[in-house]
């Protein structure tokens, strides 16, 4: 019975992902990305039928084993597009060692100002990170990991929704900028979302992303003790 609700979870993701992607190229708004629309679709059905997330994730772990080959496969546009890489190195670290720091501070300091508890600020930390990395960190600050894929989703999920109109309000083109934009602050949600825009801003995007990670892996846990004093 177990493996059957475990192959019944996986083949239920698979069809609401493939009919929201179907619905995103008819509709292109970006309340319609399809890692919205799904996460939704199955939230709804998870809890009119009272279905636990725990039970979910027998046949959902299986889906999220492939989180990491699909980050490993972004490396193609990367060597790809190493030429324009390497042109654009120098701004592309600092903006991404800027952007990690600030999508820290901003967290944290907004927590802090809001009162919440301790657990929950250590568990949002690594928010804009990607989420295996993110569960590590969040294991070494002793927050919840579980509840960092959360922010880590809502922090993807976001990105890709208003990203589109903050650039376009902002009047930024350059593939660089928009490349580092959604890699910094969506992590692997934003990359995807960047490859809408074209395969240089998906080979930054993905750049930004890992970039990113080694550097909130070094430094979100010397910050958070100096912030948590």
């Amino acid at each position: 019975m177990k493996e059957f609700n475990s192959l019944l979870f996986i083949l239920m993701t698979v069809f609401f992902y493939l009919a929201a992607k179907k619905l995103y190229s008819k509709f292109p708004y970006p309340i319609f990305v399809p890692i919205v629309t799904t996460t939704t679709v199955i939230i709804l059905i998870l809890a009119n039928l009272n279905i636990s997330y725990e039970n979910y994730m027998h046949g959902g772990k299986w889906i999220n084993l492939l989180l990491g080959p699909a980050v490993v496969s972004f490396a193609f546009p990367l060597y790809e597009h190493r030429k324009t890489l390497k042109r654009h190195a120098v701004s592309i670290l600092i903006s991404v060692f800027a952007g990690t720091i600030m999508g820290l501070l901003t967290g944290v300091y907004l927590s802090i100002w809001f009162g919440v508890k301790r657990v929950i600020l250590l568990s949002l930390a690594a928010k804009s990170v990607t989420t295996p990395l993110a569960m590590g960190i969040t294991s070494i600050l002793g927050g919840i990991p579980s509840l960092t894929v959360v922010y880590v989703m809502v922090a993807g999920i976001s990105g890709s929704i208003f990203g589109p109109f903050i650039l376009s309000r902002l009047n930024i083109t350059h593939p660089v900028a928009i490349g580092v934009g959604y890699g910094i602050a969506s992590h692997g949600v934003g990359t995807a979302k960047a490859s809408e825009y074209g395969k240089v801003e998906q080979a930054i995007s993905s750049i930004a992303m890992t970039l990113s990670a080694i550097f909130a892996s070094i430094v979100i846990p010397i910050l958070m003790k100096f912030i948590l004093k």
